[in-house]
């Protein structure tokens, strides 16, 4: 008995010795594609972040691409978070709001946030991977679908239309922001608010939305908190 329980310590051990070495590899990964980029990145330059050896990182990940594809998971298990970090905003439209403005804090501070999404745009896509500006258009529809159906949307304003409006816009500054993270600041955000709020939004509901965000951006969270489901 003395055994088996040793023995089932050990393999905990193990297990989350393997767990944070996995989630070292993907952090790594991530940031050496940020800055790099996807084609030019190395596995010897991302196991060298990690401060693991090249037979660990292959022990987790058979290829670049498999670690790409981790990312990209972890990227969208963020994106998961972000959403519900949202869920008690007063409004569909509100919601929205405040995300956008969790996810450009997240491009800014995450690499795997922003790895993920340059992941998406930066070469070939790959079976089973997770293309995780998609993910973001299907959310953005979903409650802007939500905001349609509680008359949140002015006359004239479609779900669909106001959706390739929003997407357009956060992963166009999404993207800009690589560059110039001016682009991707609370104060680029709230003048595209201010902008889209008098247009968007139904005469009611207008005057009651914050362009500035309702409550502060998430704090990072370390990798292992999210889980990998959208």
């Amino acid at each position: 008995m003395r055994g088996s329980a040793l023995d089932r310590e050990f393999l905990m051990v193990k297990q989350e010795r393997a767990a944070r070495t996995r989630q070292a590899l993907v952090r790594a990964a991530a940031e050496v594609f940020a800055t790099e980029g996807f084609a030019h990145a190395s596995l010897t330059s991302i196991s060298r972040r990690a401060g693991v050896s090249n037979g660990a990182l292959h022990f987790h990940f058979e290829s670049k691409q498999a670690l790409a594809r981790a990312v990209e998971e972890a990227a969208a298990a963020a994106l998961e978070a972000i959403g519900r970090a949202a869920d008690g905003s007063d409004s569909s439209l509100q919601r929205l709001v405040d995300a956008t403005y969790a996810l450009m804090s997240s491009l800014i501070q995450d690499a795997v946030v922003s790895a993920g999404f340059g992941l998406s745009g930066g070469f070939p896509r790959r079976s089973g991977g997770v293309d995780v500006r998609e993910r973001w258009r299907d959310w953005v529809e979903q409650v802007l679908r939500e905001a349609e159906l509680e008359g949140g949307l002015a006359d004239g304003v479609s779900a669909a239309d106001a959706t390739v409006a929003v997407v357009a816009a956060t992963v166009g500054l999404e993207r800009l922001g690589t560059g110039d993270p001016v682009w991707t600041s609370e104060a680029t955000l709230m003048r595209f608010w201010n902008l889209m709020i008098p247009r968007l939004a139904a005469p009611a509901l207008a005057p009651r939305l914050l362009a500035r965000g309702a409550r502060p951006a998430p704090a990072n969270r370390p990798l292992g908190a999210f889980t990998v489901q959208f």
